[in-house]
């Protein structure tokens, strides 16, 4: 896993049964493609995004428990999109030929 330098890193290992435990959870209800480091992505870019000088590990741990499968695949969709090459240079100016068919290539 790669480290990052958000404040709640220093967590993470203190963090890890309950991560597990929910990807665990995900798996069983079918959501076989979850992982420890995207789950621990997911909080770290989205739900804590905006950290607390003074948070609680209670407070992490309560947050990983009420994760719901839906929220986290929201955020796997979205991030499969943003890393996707779809918009390439190339790709771009095919795009713009399909809305714009009269411009030469």
């Amino acid at each position: 896993m790669k480290k990052n330098h958000h404040p709640y890193q220093r967590f993470y290992h203190r963090l890890t049964p309950a991560l597990v435990s929910k990807v665990e959870e995900f798996r069983l209800l079918g959501y076989e493609s979850v992982q420890l480091d995207s789950l621990w992505n997911y909080f770290i870019k989205k739900k804590w995004k905006n950290a607390q000088q003074d948070v609680r590990i209670y407070q992490l741990v309560s947050d990983i428990i009420a994760l719901k499968p839906g929220d986290f695949m929201n955020y796997a969709t979205v991030e499969a999109y943003r890393s996707s090459p779809l918009l390439t240079d190339q790709n771009r100016e095919e795009i713009q030929y399909l809305f714009h068919p009269q411009k030469e290539r």
